[in-house]
């Protein structure tokens, strides 16, 4: 019984585990990279816009901004009015979360679709400690959940709910569409305000030029980081011999005797990776590459934990 269910948590997730994850939040702290404190909020945006949310509307004062003018209520009320602005205190956080069919595998530790889930859980609660919202696009080849930004616990909830839900954890997609995660950028450039901080985690399968560009748009105006998640099997075939490999219904045999092949499967790995690493290094991207052997908690510790 005990095996089944370390078996279970390594390849699936449920609502209970990924709440558990909320006693963690405090450890961590996600900072833009050139916050500095502002007098009326937690932040202060470096990126473009104002940095504002409209708060009310008033008479017209001598002095006021007329780009300011509430044209609406002076419409209805005959009399000039300006629209007034506070600061944001909160910063909008969104999670780009990848079910599609290649995270649904693992030869070590969890199914990449796990530790994608448990990474975008724990930076879920961990911002909802900040009093920052919460937003995101949860996708697979068939289906995608675009969530529009909401505070606090209710917010997380909502977003762990729909990741559990996902039809991909019952039956992960058996084509191959190559344009899904182009699609999926796509979507999260319509619903980020510039100024937000997007976390996309992802094996980048098919990564090609269109969805390249997506990237390096949503990075112009929004704080981008990477987790590029991978197993082992991935990076480099096992030595020469036959092996068995099963997703639990089929079964297939693998042979690794051939060398030109073990290289070409290894360059292919490799040229994956570089292309992440110039992607992040020529639009100041952060890139965190992970495994599936890896502790998800010790991963963001490692980049973001809250020092004394």
């Amino acid at each position: 019984m005990q095996q089944n269910s370390k078996y279970n948590e390594a390849v699936s997730i449920s609502a209970s585990s990924l709440v558990h994850l909320k006693k963690y939040s405090s450890l961590l702290a996600f900072k833009l990279g050139h916050i500095m404190a502002s007098k009326s909020g937690d932040y202060q945006s470096p990126f473009k816009g104002r940095g504002m949310e409209f708060d009310e509307s008033r008479l017209y004062q001598p002095g006021d901004d007329i780009r300011n003018i509430d044209w609406r209520v002076t419409a209805r009320t005959g009399k000039t009015h300006t629209k007034l602005f506070r600061e944001e205190r909160e910063r909008p956080i969104y999670l780009w979360v990848d079910l599609r069919a290649s995270m649904f595998f693992a030869t070590r530790g969890m199914f990449k679709s796990v530790m994608a889930s448990k990474l975008a859980s724990l930076v879920a609660w961990s911002a909802e400690h900040h009093g920052d919202r919460i937003g995101g696009v949860i996708f697979s080849e068939t289906l995608h959940y675009e969530l529009r930004p909401h505070r606090g616990k209710t917010g997380v909830l909502r977003f762990i709910k729909k990741l559990v839900d996902h039809p991909a954890w019952q039956d992960p997609y058996s084509g191959d569409d190559k344009m899904a995660i182009s699609k999926a950028l796509i979507r999260m450039r319509r619903i980020a305000r510039p100024g937000s901080m997007i976390f996309l985690m992802s094996d980048f399968r098919y990564l090609n030029e269109k969805s390249e560009k997506q990237l390096i748009r949503l990075s112009k105006h929004n704080d981008i980081t990477l987790f590029y998640i991978s197993d082992p099997f991935e990076q480099a075939l096992p030595p020469a011999g036959q092996y068995r490999v099963s997703d639990g219904e089929k079964e297939i045999a693998i042979e690794t005797y051939n060398k030109d092949k073990i290289e070409r499967y290894r360059n292919k790995y490799i040229e994956h990776s570089e292309r992440l690493v110039r992607i992040s290094k020529m639009n100041n991207v952060n890139l965190i590459s992970c495994a599936t052997y890896d502790d998800p908690l010790e991963v963001l510790k490692s980049h973001f934990l809250v020092r004394s």
